[in-house]
């Protein structure tokens, strides 16, 4: 459990803290727990408060199962996801109605959660088709969890309410995506008619070592596509490092197609039309 999150009475009691102690350095998050001020809680730091506030009784579902499990990209201000039957949920808890099989919960630094396969169950369910997407590449990602284990799980429950975005949603995730816009942007490729590109494709130099990875493409036709965020660039070395790295693609004989993050959301019909553009060119009919 981080150092920064504790159980009011807990501390006091050990004599760790004063309630001086408390009052100055710490903040309320929920009834008893607290979090050192100034610290910038994450999704899984949420998810441990409300186990923390449960008593250590609830077992965490949905986004603060994924957090927990390892995936990235959970933001920080939805609130914790339990499966619990105590009333009177506080503000930045949520409870789920959850049916859950005990295969499919784990435990996580001593937290119940539920398991990778059911948590993307649960999310691919819920979330509307692109969010799930999303949230089930990362956490593909994240535990090497499959789509066909997920699928497992759904054949469980057959008229559960969203099954049917579900079943969308695990043919559409892939888990070398390693970020929201690269997940969006294969989305974008795959929903405009073109072909379902390849993922995290390496390229290796004249004895065969991977010197490259490529975000998405189409080995076939020898064309890249990449998504360059408003953090790919952090100093000149960044600079000198992607011109190498863009040299070294094209010697290779790549074509890269690079998108912006606001092409990506005011330019989608460009984009599609450049990549068509370049997969033609590379021999696509």
């Amino acid at each position: 459990m981080p150092d920064h999150l504790i159980v009011a009475t807990e501390a006091l009691a050990s004599g760790l803290l004063t309630r001086r102690d408390l009052r100055r350095r710490y903040t309320k998050v929920h009834r008893n727990v607290y979090s050192r001020t100034g610290v910038e809680l994450t999704a899984a730091d949420r998810a441990r408060a409300a186990w923390l506030w449960s008593g250590r009784r609830a077992t965490m579902v949905s986004h603060s199962a994924a957090a927990l499990l390892g995936s990235k990209w959970i933001p920080a201000d939805l609130p914790a996801e339990v499966a619990h039957s105590r009333r009177g949920m506080p503000k930045g808890i949520a409870m789920r109605s959850n049916c859950i099989r005990t295969d499919e919960l784990c435990t996580v630094d001593e937290i119940m959660c539920t398991t990778a396969a059911r948590t993307a169950y649960d999310l691919g369910r819920r979330l509307e088709l692109e969010a799930a997407v999303i949230r089930i590449d990362a956490l593909m990602n994240a535990t090497g969890v499959t789509p066909a284990s997920v699928d497992a799980i759904g054949t469980r429950y057959p008229g559960a309410r969203g099954i049917r975005t579900l079943g969308r949603a695990l043919d559409l995730v892939d888990a070398g995506s390693e970020s929201p816009q690269e997940t969006r942007l294969r989305l974008l490729l795959v929903q405009s008619g073109l072909p379902r590109p390849m993922t995290q494709i390496p390229v290796a130099d004249d004895r065969g070592r991977v010197r490259r990875r490529i975000d998405m493409g189409y080995p076939r036709w020898m064309v890249g596509v990449e998504y360059d965020g408003e953090q790919h660039f952090d100093g000149p070395d960044d600079y000198a490092n992607d011109i190498i790295r863009l040299e070294f693609l094209a010697n290779r004989g790549w074509t890269i197609v690079r998108v912006s993050a606001r092409q990506l959301r005011y330019e989608r019909p460009t984009i599609v039309a450049r990549v068509r553009r370049a997969l033609v060119l590379g021999g696509m009919h």
